[in-house]
């Protein structure tokens, strides 16, 4: 038996994260959240050029398709690989099939000399690097394509930068795709953003957040427990709540699982239609996902109190926009194994230049 259901929406992705698998170890322990940004996360954005983002987000694109998610909300950061880079990205998952929203994430924590500042305050002004990345976001819009302003967090930011995203975000009608109090490093995120969210904003984590924003947040389980920073109990935030996966693959069932295990840890008392509604609300930012269908192999996927504790459903097929771009394990617009041998490729120049 089998049962059809719109496509998933991933609402909080960072792409380039699927050549991150088996990465060289960090040259110093990472003993905390900051720590592992800096000997993880930023030298890896600092490493990426045109091609590692194309494969990068061509794979994990397909990976998407595979596990029926046909809409990503992508959050990307490439320093020494700004221009071009949202177009990248857009191609990529076009190729696949997969629908995209991107963002390139601002940032103050690169000095104009390309290397990492030692520290950033409300006051610090705005580098080179945060206003190309807002140039990026405004030029890929402007062209037509489907993005937000993204800012990286309040606290890797001056206000200056802060405020020029969020007028360049208004001006264009768009929202911001901002990191918000994820770490307890970031505490000060709701009183510097307070007055500055509006209702189209889309707020990811959320973990430390002591008062409440406008805006959409988006809860990610398992990045949350990856990285220790602890658990944001969604269930009780005003906002609108939706789920991401902060870059580990984009199957939404399986973060869904997590989710609901999570939530009943915090709380027995609720139940999985919690979780279901998060799901649910993804069609918020991605309508059209409700006009993509996915063939599953299992019969009850409406069910959310089997899909809580049932594994291994598998999409028979997929459409998107009313074309077939996935059935019985074939990808039917690309070459599925060249772009894990490309993709493979990328990572290990990725990781010799980790390695200099």
């Amino acid at each position: 038996m089998t049962h059809t259901t719109p496509g998933f929406v991933c609402a909080h992705h960072h792409l380039y994260s699927s050549l991150a698998r088996g990465m060289p170890a960090p040259p110093l322990p990472t003993t905390d959240f900051i720590s592992i940004l800096e000997n993880v996360w930023w030298r890896l954005d600092a490493a990426l050029d045109l091609d590692m983002i194309y494969w990068s987000a061509a794979l994990g694109a397909s990976e998407a398709l595979a596990s029926g998610t046909t809409c990503i909300i992508d959050h990307h950061e490439s320093p020494n690989a700004i221009e071009g880079s949202l177009a990248t990205i857009a191609k990529a998952c076009r190729d696949v099939g997969v629908r995209v929203n991107t963002c390139y994430g601002v940032t103050d924590r690169w000095s104009d000399t390309g290397q990492l500042s030692p520290s950033v305050s409300p006051s610090t002004k705005m580098s080179s690097a945060a206003r190309r990345g807002l140039d990026e976001c405004h030029s890929f819009i402007k062209s037509g394509g489907d993005a937000m302003i993204g800012v990286h967090a309040a606290f890797t930011c001056g206000d200056e930068t802060l405020h020029a995203a969020a007028d360049l975000a208004k001006s264009l009608t768009v929202g911001v795709h901002i990191h918000v109090a994820e770490g307890i490093d970031d505490i000060s995120a709701g009183e510097r953003l307070e007055g500055l969210a509006q209702d189209n904003w889309l707020l990811v984590h959320g973990v430390h957040l002591d008062r409440q924003l406008l805006g959409r947040l988006v809860h990610n389980p398992r990045s949350n427990m990856i990285n220790a920073v602890g658990y944001a109990r969604p269930a009780h935030k005003p906002n609108t709540i939706l789920l991401g996966t902060d870059g580990i693959g984009a199957n939404m069932m399986e973060e869904a699982r997590l989710a609901y295990a999570r939530l009943r840890e915090d709380d027995v008392s609720q139940t999985p239609e919690t979780v279901a509604q998060w799901l649910t609300n993804g069609y918020e930012l991605f309508p059209n996902a409700k006009q993509d269908t996915v063939v599953w192999s299992y019969e009850h996927m409406e069910n959310p109190w089997h899909t809580a504790f049932t594994t291994h459903m598998q999409p028979i097929s997929v459409d998107v926009d009313g074309e077939r771009v996935y059935e019985d394990g074939n990808f039917l617009k690309i070459d599925i194994q060249e772009i894990r041998r490309k993709a493979n490729e990328q990572a290990l120049r990725l990781f010799e230049r980790l390695e200099a």
